[in-house]
Formats: structure tokens, sequence, C-alpha cells
């Protein structure tokens, strides 16, 4: 592969895998615990987190095949911080930098797994945009998810229209800070772990 080549990004260490099952195990409980609550938007949310994470494992049939687990933490760490931690993890520069994490994840699929060929410059790209993409999806999630299962996910008690709109005005904001802030971030990591020459044989790809 080239030192371009997004493939490159995943991982076929021992290690790094055990470590990144175990972060798919936690996702799992995430999932369940999510369900128990009836927090269903983070119970999916962790649920295709999982699936993308174990995406290269299953297609290559190979369980060693993982994504680096740092990056596989960083994508994960609100969803595991808001069903089991004691403190918040669940801030939306945080949740955002979680999307942005995703979005790398599902670029290598794509690389890896589709006809579609992407330079690191690229998938920086998509990470940022996707990241952006993202907030306004995830508004609407929750604005759904009032409206027709009565949570309170957007329209938070005690807060006015105005406040409301502002609080949304400020997780576009960190959702932009928070994809540049990733793409800078994973360019500089896919570049480290290319010149060390962690990644996935020949013969896998």
């Amino acid at each position: 592969m080239s030192g371009s080549d997004f493939g490159e990004l995943l991982s076929d260490g021992r290690v790094n895998a055990v470590a990144a099952w175990a972060l798919v195990g936690l996702f799992a409980l995430a999932v369940v615990e999510g369900a128990i609550t009836g927090d269903y938007l983070w119970s999916a949310f962790a649920a295709f987190a999982a699936a993308v994470v174990v995406i290269p494992a299953v297609t290559f049939r190979d369980p060693l095949a993982m994504p680096p687990w740092e990056v596989v933490l960083v994508a994960g760490l609100p969803v595991v911080g808001r069903a089991f931690a004691t403190f918040s993890l669940t801030s939306d520069l945080a949740t955002y930098i979680s999307i942005a994490a995703l979005a790398l994840l599902v670029a290598a699929n794509l690389h890896l797994f589709t006809t579609v060929r992407m330079s690191v410059g690229f998938a920086v790209l998509f990470v940022v945009v996707t990241t952006l993409a993202a907030a306004g999806v995830w508004a609407v999630a929750r604005w759904g998810a009032d409206v027709w299962l009565g949570t309170e996910l957007l329209y938070e008690p005690g807060l006015t229209d105005d406040e409301i709109e502002h609080d949304l005005m400020l997780e576009f904001v960190a959702s932009a800070v928070a994809g540049l802030f990733a793409g800078v971030f994973f360019e500089a990591y896919i570049h480290r772990q290319t010149n060390a020459g962690d990644h996935i044989p020949e013969e896998s790809a």
C-alpha cells in the first residue's frame, strides 16, 4: 500500500484487537442499558458504533482485523460515559468528536470494502463534512423523539424557545470545532500509523 492509502488505518495486532473487542462489549452493554432506561437514541448510536467497528473483522473473517482501539475509544466515549461513568462525558464537543471518529471508521470501511478509494486528505474532509451534517441530523432526531416518543432531549423543561434555539446554535458551533479538530488529529494519527507500518497485511486487502 502507498503511504497515502487510507486502508492502512486498520490494525491486525492481537493486543489492539483485544482492546477493540472489549470496547465493542461495552457498546453492547450500553445498548442494553439504553433500552432498559428508555434512552433509545443513545442505544441506537451505540449499536451503530459497534456495527461499524466489527465490519472489518466480519468481512475478513479475522477477529484480529480491528480498527485502532484508540479511535474506537474516541468514537464510543460519550456513549460509554453516558451509560456507566459517574461524571459527564457527553458535552456537545465530546459528542461530535465521537461522531467524527465514527465517520473516520465509515470512511475506512468504504475504502476497504467498496470501489471507493480515498486519499488521506479526502478522508479527513469526509470526516469534517460528516460531523457538520451530523449536527443537523442529530437535532432532527431529538426533535422527532420529543414529538413522537415523549422524550425531553431537545425541548428541555424550563427552557424558553429562544434558549433552546441558542443552545442549538452553540451545538452547531461545537460540531464545527469538533470536526476541524478531529480532522487535524486523525490526519496526524493516520500518518503515524502508516509510518509505523501498522496495517492490515496485503493478502487480507
